[in-house]
């Protein structure tokens, strides 16, 4: 699982039939400290985030097509929870 900001949608005029009625999110990942580690993911929305939101990704093709119960889709990462806070250690 990463930790991410949503900062947009990605709109594609073709896509994969499995894909057609899902939100495609434009990922930020942060690190630790929550700030933006400069790296991105796009990732299928499974629960309605939107832009501005910190998520919860599912980086793993198996587990992302299982939580949308379509074997067959062209995914490897889905959006499985908006992060209302962090706590760490220290």
């Amino acid at each position: 699982m990463k930790i991410a900001r949503a900062t947009g949608t990605v709109v594609s005029t073709f896509n994969s039939p499995s894909l057609d009625g899902r939100t495609l999110l434009l990922c930020d990942l942060l690190g630790p400290d929550l700030q933006p580690t400069g790296d991105y993911l796009i990732a299928v929305d499974a629960i309605g985030a939107g832009a501005g939101e910190t998520v919860l990704l599912l980086d793993e093709g198996t587990g992302a097509r299982q939580v949308l119960a379509d074997p067959d889709a062209p995914i490897r990462t889905v959006v499985v929870g908006i992060v209302d806070e962090v706590e760490t250690g220290g």
